[in-house]
């Protein structure tokens, strides 16, 4: 399916891998200029070069920047310049008992799940709204609408980052801008098969026996395993797109049906 992206302009952040990484190669095999993001200039270096390699042809950039430093989002916004998809995609999870959580973990965590979609939005939205047409995505989780016990932090920077998300779309009345969130599921990041790798290890079983103990722990998973990045990936592209023109101010669930509610 032709998504109509040709010729488009985006920006994801955290698109050195995972979700991310699976989106601007969504977004550049429909043949949108991608300008890819994450934490260190070799990583992004590198990313870029892999995804070139991917899409031949394909015009990818990329530009590194922090999220946990807002100088660090300015400058990135300053050599950005004006896009007309932009994915508020980065994000850091973890594992922690909330009486563990410290106020700079907590400060953290809003800097980079919910400041980051501020920042960005802030900087492409004016443009968007004066071009009339754009599309913002954020790239929220299950984990915002049934929040974990033991990811209080996270779960609650995702609910924020969601009802951002439905804010902003009441500015976009009228236009062509629109502003959608996806709910992603359970899904096999490089994060998490970093996190379940370690784990196996101490706990001396194969990763891949903890992996499937963990997704079919999901009761309410329909799916009954993690999904992969580029499942989440295709929503998000798909709402990227013209095709998307009559969805605006939503929360699209990505979730393999672990949520029995919904925003």
């Amino acid at each position: 399916m032709d998504l109509g992206l040709t010729g488009r302009r985006a920006f994801v952040s955290g698109s050195t891998q995972g979700i991310g990484n699976a989106v601007a190669r969504l977004l550049a095999e429909e043949g949108a200029a991608v300008v890819l993001n994450g934490r260190t200039q070799t990583g992004v270096d590198a990313a870029v070069e892999g995804l070139r390699a991917a899409v031949p042809g394909a015009d990818v950039t990329g530009i590194a920047a922090d999220f946990a430093h807002a100088e660090q989002v300015h400058d990135l916004a300053a050599q950005l310049g004006e896009v007309d998809v932009l994915v508020n995609n980065v994000g850091v999870f973890e594992v922690a008992a909330f009486g563990d959580i410290s106020d700079a973990d907590w400060q953290r965590y809003l800097d980079v799940n919910l400041m980051s979609g501020v920042r960005l939005s802030r900087h492409a939205l004016p443009g968007m709204l004066d071009r009339g047409w754009g599309r913002v995505v954020f790239v929220s989780s299950e984990s915002g609408v049934d929040v974990p016990a033991d990811m209080t932090h996270y779960g609650a920077t995702k609910a924020a980052s969601a009802a951002l998300a439905n804010g902003l779309a009441k500015m976009t009345r009228g236009t062509g801008v629109t502003v959608n969130t996806v709910l992603g599921g359970p899904t096999w990041s490089d994060g998490v098969a970093r996190a379940v790798g370690s784990i196996a290890e101490a706990q001396g079983i194969p990763a891949e026996e903890l992996r499937r103990v963990i997704a079919q722990g999901r009761t309410t998973s329909l799916v009954q395993r993690f999904l992969e990045p580029r499942e989440i990936a295709s929503l998000v592209a798909y709402l990227a797109s013209p095709l998307a023109s009559a969805t605006n101010g939503a929360a699209l669930r990505a979730d393999g049906g672990v949520l029995t509610t919904t925003l």
